[in-house]
């Protein structure tokens, strides 16, 4: 008797033990279902912030220090203003040729309206050319018009001397080369817009107010200066 007795007891214990354990999941079933659940997605792009209006100022292009450009395809430099001064004794420069022998065409037309402001200076083709001063030179240029070309600048920066329409450079001749008065730097030739077979030198004079636009000046007749 005893025996049933407490089997029952056992029964009705297990039997609350399992009514708890039902109460309990459906407790907890019910508030799950009673939250909200956030979920987080991952941007597979992010987007890119735009830049402030500092960051746009500094990357601004900043201008970039001057350079010498090129001389163009003038035969001669601009004629801005007129002439203050004039150059140191100049020698003839083209080997051979004597100062009776030259010819003033410092005034005369040329193709497209231009006016020659330079003396041209027949010679045989391959004649020397010679350096009128003393000066670096501080271009070898190829020009539509002039052909092969060389700007000398004197030493004093002041004035630029333009040798054209050249058949070719003095071997070794190199752009910094300090030309001495006198010294062959190249040989006469139809280069450019001469013509084919009208070999001479075409020699202009020009003031320059900076020698770093050496190509811009003031054109002076070389005439006079070769001739005395």
């Amino acid at each position: 008797m005893k025996w049933a007795t407490k089997r029952r007891a056992r029964t009705l214990l297990v039997s609350v033990a399992i009514v708890a354990a039902v109460v309990a999941l459906l407790s907890a079933i019910s508030k799950k279902r009673g939250t909200t659940t956030i979920t987080f997605q991952r941007d597979a792009s992010p987007a890119t912030p735009r830049p402030s209006q500092a960051q746009n100022n500094s990357a601004e292009v900043q201008p970039t220090p001057a350079s010498i450009a090129s001389p163009g395809n003038n035969i001669n430099p601009p004629v801005p203003t007129a002439s203050s001064g004039s150059p140191a004794k100049l020698i003839i420069p083209v080997a051979g040729v004597r100062p009776e022998q030259l010819r003033d065409t410092f005034s005369e037309a040329r193709a497209e309206g231009r006016v020659h402001d330079a003396i041209d200076i027949p010679a045989p083709r391959g004649t020397p050319v010679i350096a009128a001063a003393d000066g670096p030179i501080v271009k070898l240029f190829q020009s539509e018009l002039g052909g092969t070309t060389i700007y000398q600048l004197s030493t004093d920066g002041k004035f630029v001397y333009y040798y054209a329409h050249l058949d070719r450079y003095a071997d070794g001749l190199s752009e910094g080369h300090f030309a001495k008065q006198g010294e062959t730097i190249a040989y006469v030739g139809d280069s450019g817009n001469a013509g084919s077979g009208n070999y001479h030198l075409h020699f202009s004079v020009a003031e320059i107010s900076d020698p770093k636009n050496f190509w811009h000046g003031v054109n002076i007749n070389p005439y006079p200066l070769l001739r005395k």
